[in-house]
C-alpha cells in the first residue's frame, strides 16, 4: 500500500516556523514527509532532523527526502528530541514542528488496525512494537478500560462498554476491530448512536492514545524540547483533538507567564519573566479551500510559540 499523508495547513506551518535558510529544524512527526520536504526545500546551509517512530514512515521519509542533503531522518519518538540532539552535538535548534495527526496511511491500511470502518487485527501500534489494542481489551480490568475510554475518548458510555468487553472476552478473546465495533453498537443506546459521528470513534481514539502513550509523549516533549530552542526559535504544533490542544495551550501559556506575585504586592519579588511569546493567541484552523480537499483537517488546531 502506498504511503499517503495529507500535510495539514502546510503554508501556515511553514510561515509559523519562520524558516531561515541556515537554520536547524526538527519535524517531530515525519509521516509522509510533506512538512519535512517543505522545510528542506527552504534550507541552504541549514539542517533538518525528521523524526518518526513508525518504521514504515521512516522508510518512506528516507526515500522522499533523499534529494535533499539538508535532511536527515531519525527513527525515534519525538519525546527523545533532547537526547538525540545531545548525541549529535547540536546545542540548539531554530524550530520544532509537531503534526499530531494520524497519517492517512495508518488510518487506511487495514493491517494497522486504526480504523473502525474495516475488520482488521486490533493493533494500533505506531511503532509496531509493544502492547497492542487487543492486549488492553483482553487483560485490563473493567475500571482501567473505562478510565481509558472516558479520559482519552470522552466516551459517555465508558463503563458499560468496558463491562461488556470483560464479559465477552471470557467467551472469546478480542482479536479484530469488527468484534469491538459490534460490541459498541450493541452497548450504546440507539438514540446516542445517531449523535456525533460513528459510535466507535471515541473508543478507537482512546485505545490508540493508550497504546501509543500519546499524551505522555506529548507532555514529555512539551516539558523538555522547549529548552532545545535557540532564542527566537519557534515551536509549532498541530493538534487534532481537545485533549492534545488543551495540553499544548496550557503549557504554552506557562512559558509565556511572567511575574506570579500576588496582585497586592507593590513590586515584583519573584523575578519571573516570560520565556516565550504566543504568535497566535487563538488557534489557527484550516480554511474552506483546505477543508474541501481534506475533511480530516476539520479538527486541526495550530498553535505557535516563539522563545524569547
Amino acid at each position: 500500500m502506498e504511503f499517503s499523508h495529507y500535510s495539514v495547513m502546510l503554508p501556515q506551518c511553514m510561515e509559523g516556523l519562520n524558516i531561515k535558510p541556515d537554520g536547524i529544524y526538527i519535524d517531530g512527526t515525519a509521516g509522509g514527509a510533506g512538512h519535512s520536504r517543505a522545510i528542506a526545500e527552504r534550507l541552504t546551509t541549514g539542517h533538518l532532523l525528521s523524526f518518526d517512530r513508525d518504521p514504515d514512515a521512516v522508510a518512506e521519509a528516507t526515500k522522499r527526502l533523499a534529494p535533499y542533503p539538508a535532511a536527515e531522518v531519525i527513527h525515534s519518538e519525538f519525546a527523545r528530541i533532547p537526547e538525540v540532539l545531545a548525541e549529535k552535538g547540536i546545542e540548539g535548534v531554530d524550530g520544532i514542528l509537531l503534526d499530531l495527526g494520524v497519517s492517512s496511511y495508518q488510518l487506511d491500511n487495514p493491517e494497522r488496525g486504526f480504523a473502525y470502518s474495516v475488520d482488521a487485527p486490533l493493533d494500533m501500534r505506531m511503532s509496531r512494537e509493544g502492547m497492542t489494542a487487543a492486549d488492553i481489551l483482553n487483560t485490563y480490568d473493567v475500571d482501567a478500560m473505562a478510565r481509558i475510554f472516558r479520559e482519552f475518548g470522552e466516551e459517555r458510555f465508558a463503563y458499560p462498554i468496558a463491562k461488556r468487553i470483560a464479559a465477552q472476552r471470557e467467551k472469546e478473546p478480542f482479536t479484530h476491530t469488527g468484534q469491538l465495533v459490534d460490541l459498541i453498537y450493541a452497548t450504546i443506546p440507539s438514540a446516542a448512536r445517531r449523535e456525533g459521528g460513528h459510535p466507535a470513534k471515541r473508543v478507537f481514539q482512546a485505545l490508540r492514545i493508550a497504546v501509543n502513550s500519546e499524551l505522555d509523549q506529548l507532555s514529555q516533549c512539551l516539558d523538555t524540547a522547549f529548552d532545545c530552542l535557540n532564542p527566537g526559535g519557534r515551536f509549532v504544533i498541530l493538534t487534532f483533538h481537545s485533549l492534545e490542544d488543551r495540553m499544548v495551550k496550557q503549557k504554552f501559556a506557562g512559558y509565556c507567564q511572567g511575574c506570579t506575585c500576588p496582585p497586592e504586592f507593590p513590586v515584583c519579588v519573584c523575578g519571573k519573566k516570560p520565556r516565550a511569546k504566543l504568535i497566535n493567541r487563538k488557534p489557527i484552523e484550516a480554511d474552506a479551500e483546505e477543508l474541501a480537499q481534506n475533511s480530516r483537517s476539520k479538527s486541526a488546531k495550530l498553535r505557535i510559540l516563539e522563545k524569547l
